[in-house]
């Protein structure tokens, strides 16, 4: 389900701090994911084992979620959303690809600026899991393919952050400037993308695996080869409310709504999100992702109404 945005017109109150949301939460975000994603590409290069890689490519995974729901600006611009993480995945997209390339051995996985051209399946932390935690046909080519998306990752992530630092002077400068003619534009784009964020929570990372009471589906949680499902729900929330707290001050029902849905994640005690299909253990996924939507409507009534937006309310509806 998607939610519709109404830009209201009505005066807008100085709520969303984008200044603050830029310092405390983007940057600072992206620069980290800078930092990790190179540890991790150098760490390939050094040794590619699959168990000596895991934990570099836990930490930059870590740093992916904490900027992941900044779907606008240089993401969008540069097209490298599904390049960067290729979920959900429905028809095994990253599978095939990666199949299609170590079937033929392709030497484009030695040539870091041609590799960045190939299926953004391929490519990617969705891409490295499945090398890292699957056991491999041909592990010498496994190897090769580990280091290109690894040193891919790395490159991706600091034209990211280099792209944001541009960016953000956009967003400060908002006044007369093409992409943000008003400030109250840059406000609206933190908001949005904290909103979609908390849907794709819901409806992704939550809906997915839960499916339906006769046909739950865990097999199609995310991270879960690497049994980090649960943590992304978890890792998703803390930088979603990050972003809630620098954008405004004064928000109980926010961050009360937050704070039972954190406790909620972390209490599932399920790394791969498998107990959606044992009815006991799936009431407490269900119970968190009425939880998340609870966190919508907040977010909804505390920043989105000051700020002249309103969602459509009937595709919170049924849950």
């Amino acid at each position: 389900m998607r939610l519709a945005f109404v830009f209201a017109l009505i005066a807008t109150p100085a709520l969303a701090d984008v200044n603050r949301a830029l310092d405390a939460h983007i940057l600072p975000g992206h620069a980290h994911l800078v930092e990790t994603t190179s540890a991790l590409a150098a760490a390939a290069e050094d040794d590619c084992a699959p168990e000596t890689l895991q934990a570099p490519f836990g930490s930059a995974y870590d740093a992916w979620l904490g900027v992941s729901h900044i779907q606008f600006g240089p993401i969008e611009d540069r097209g490298l959303s599904l390049a960067m993480a290729f979920w959900p995945d429905p028809k095994d997209s990253t599978g095939k690809a990666l199949g299609r390339l170590t079937e033929a051995e392709d030497p484009i996985v030695d040539d870091a600026d041609a590799f960045g051209e190939v299926s953004a399946a391929a490519q990617g932390f969705t891409a490295l899991e499945r090398l890292l935690y699957e056991e491999q046909a041909n592990p010498d080519y496994a190897c090769r393919l580990t280091v290109a998306i690894a040193r891919g990752l790395a490159s991706m992530s600091d034209e990211l952050s280099t792209d944001w630092q541009a960016h953000a002077e956009l967003m400060r400068g908002a006044g007369g400037i093409e992409r943000y003619q008003s400030e109250t534009e840059a406000q609206r784009a933190l908001f949005t993308a904290l909103l979609t964020g908390l849907e794709f929570l819901h409806d992704q990372r939550l809906g997915r695996p839960l499916g339906t009471f006769d046909r739950p589906r865990p097999l199609r949680a995310e991270a879960r080869r690497s049994e980090r499902s649960q943590r992304h729900v978890e890792l998703s929330l803390a930088a979603l409310e990050e972003l809630a707290l620098a954008m405004a001050e004064g928000l109980p029902a926010t961050e009360a709504a937050f704070a039972e849905a954190k406790e909620r994640a972390a209490a599932l005690d399920d790394p791969a999100l498998e107990g959606v299909a044992d009815p006991a253990l799936r009431f407490k996924v269900e119970v968190l992702q009425q939880s998340v939507r609870a966190v919508q409507v907040a977010v909804i009534e505390e920043i989105g109404t000051p700020l002249g937006i309103q969602a459509g309310f009937n595709s919170l509806d049924g849950d």
